[in-house]
């Protein structure tokens, strides 16, 4: 293959990275970059609501390969680094501060966010979102210094952050849609098989029957249920003014 061509990943994701690692075993020998808006170097996201979240494993345990895979195998490595557009017409990203780039073949890896809520209130402290190694560190110590957890949203990583929460000696709400969240069910039934796909459905409809009785969370975590591409979140916001962070 040309060694003048330059493939360029925008997402230094488990996706971005595994895409780079697979370019060079199957024996591309051009320029490959991995662009990530994170300082750290690829790692999976799984853990952050479960071991990592909880302090059970390391941040070594998360990351994709070790720091000098990415050097051992000519791949340019920029962390901390945002791509703010991207021109298909003259093959070039745009990266914060204005630096061009241009690329043979653009792979996007940038996956899926969370949805800020809508809502007064949701910029205060003690209101957290889950998606980075870093906001799972800062939701740890919530949670610990919180006598109270409020998750909206009954997805998987909502459930996974209030078991986590539970865990850690917090007591738990869970915030969802409707009185009886079948639609949640629904999606959790979809993601499982046969009889733990029954036992979840049936788990989160008796939990949708659950009420929220007075009283302020701290700190309040949202997260988010994906359908064909989306993140949606599910539930409204109980702001608490104290300072956790």
């Amino acid at each position: 293959m040309a060694t003048d061509q330059t493939f360029v990943i925008v997402g230094a994701s488990l996706a971005g990275a595994k895409a780079a690692e697979t370019l060079r075993t199957e024996g591309f020998d051009g320029r490959v970059v991995l662009i990530g808006e994170e300082a750290e170097r690829p790692y999976e996201r799984p853990m952050l609501s479960k071991e990592y979240l909880r302090g059970d494993k390391p941040a070594e345990k998360l990351y994709v390969h070790d720091e000098a895979f990415y050097a051992d195998n000519s791949i340019d490595l920029m962390t901390g680094t945002r791509v703010e557009s991207v021109d298909p017409g003259a093959h070039e990203i745009t990266l914060a501060g204005g630096r061009r780039m241009p690329y043979s073949r653009l792979l996007l890896s940038t996956g899926a966010a969370p949805r800020p809520l809508p809502l007064p209130g949701a910029n205060l402290r003690g209101v957290a979102y889950l998606r980075a190694m870093g906001e799972s560190d800062a939701l740890r110590v919530g949670i610990r210094a919180a006598s109270r957890v409020v998750v909206i949203g009954a997805g998987w990583i909502g459930s996974e952050v209030a078991a986590s929460a539970r865990q850690l000696g917090a007591e738990v709400a869970r915030l969802v849609r409707g009185e009886l969240d079948d639609e949640t069910a629904a999606a959790l039934e979809r993601d499982a098989h046969d009889d733990a796909a029954t036992l979840l459905g049936d788990l989160e409809r008796a939990i949708a029957r659950t009420r929220l009785h007075g009283g302020h969370a701290a700190p309040l975590v949202t997260s988010s249920r994906r359908r064909k591409g989306r993140h949606e979140l599910l539930g409204s916001i109980i702001p608490d003014t104290r300072d956790w962070s």
